[in-house]
């Protein structure tokens, strides 16, 4: 098989760069602090911050205390309730899918580094392999990126959300910012964008014409070929002599 290691250092570095992408993107699907609310009321809110994720809201307080937390209050966020607004139920959905997308990816990108590297691809498509590896890549970021800029313009836009009385959240905060949750969920995004170009731009090298050079089994046959010929009289030589009279003894 043709020796294809040298082809695809390029690759080994995207899927470095798509492991840590994929890994900021589950951290960042379980960070509370996508958005940041700075209020005024702090009956509940002991500390005036309250954090709204995409999967719970949390705020601390010495008042109210959740089962398994010290001095923090959350509560969970569900999917189909009525208050739930829609860029967080995509979220829920989308960053879990963006998940499995990038982890097939990863997967996909060592298959097809293992083809290379150990020459196992005889049989395999390797242009193939990486293009789809690319494509889960980029699938993945694209599915994460819809409820991360949807949040963030969420949160530029001074959207509320009207939670329950159970909350004990405001209907409105005095202000709120973005929070690291979509820091990080970007961060992952534009690295898994990078993976998945990376990917998709892979390219085999093309073969050698033959017959340009002669391969290395027939130099050694020419000069064996060459070492073997007798030495003609035209370069001085003659027969031996003393050979001859041994012969007819």
């Amino acid at each position: 098989m043709v020796y294809l290691a040298h082809t695809a250092h390029a690759q080994l570095g995207a899927l470095w760069l798509s492991c840590v992408g994929w890994t900021l993107t589950a951290v960042a699907l379980g960070l509370i602090q996508w958005r940041v609310w700075q209020v005024s009321d702090r009956e509940f809110i002991s500390s005036g911050l309250a954090w709204v994720g995409i999967w719970r809201t949390c705020f601390n307080s010495h008042t109210m205390v959740s089962p398994g937390f010290k001095v923090m209050h959350c509560k969970y966020i569900s999917l189909t309730e009525a208050f739930t607004p829609p860029e967080i139920q995509a979220g829920q959905v989308l960053m879990v899918l963006s998940l499995l997308a990038g982890l097939c990816g990863n997967a996909g990108g060592v298959y097809a580094l293992r083809n290379i590297y150990f020459g196992m691809g005889k049989d395999t498509p390797l242009r193939l392999s990486f293009f789809a590896t690319g494509a889960l890549c980029l699938l993945a970021a694209v599915m994460s990126l819809i409820p991360l800029v949807w949040n963030l313009t969420s949160v530029v836009t001074n959207q509320t959300i009207k939670f329950p009385p159970e909350f004990k959240m405001p209907q409105a905060p005095h202000s709120q910012h973005v929070g690291c949750g979509i820091g990080v969920g970007m961060m992952g995004t534009i690295l898994m964008i990078v993976s998945g170009i990376i990917f998709c731009m892979y390219k085999i090298p093309a073969r050698p014409q033959r017959g340009i050079q002669p391969s290395l089994t027939e130099q050694v046959h020419v000069d064996r070929s060459s070492r073997a010929q007798p030495v003609s009289d035209s370069q001085g030589g003659g027969n031996n002599p003393a050979f001859e009279s041994h012969e007819h003894l």
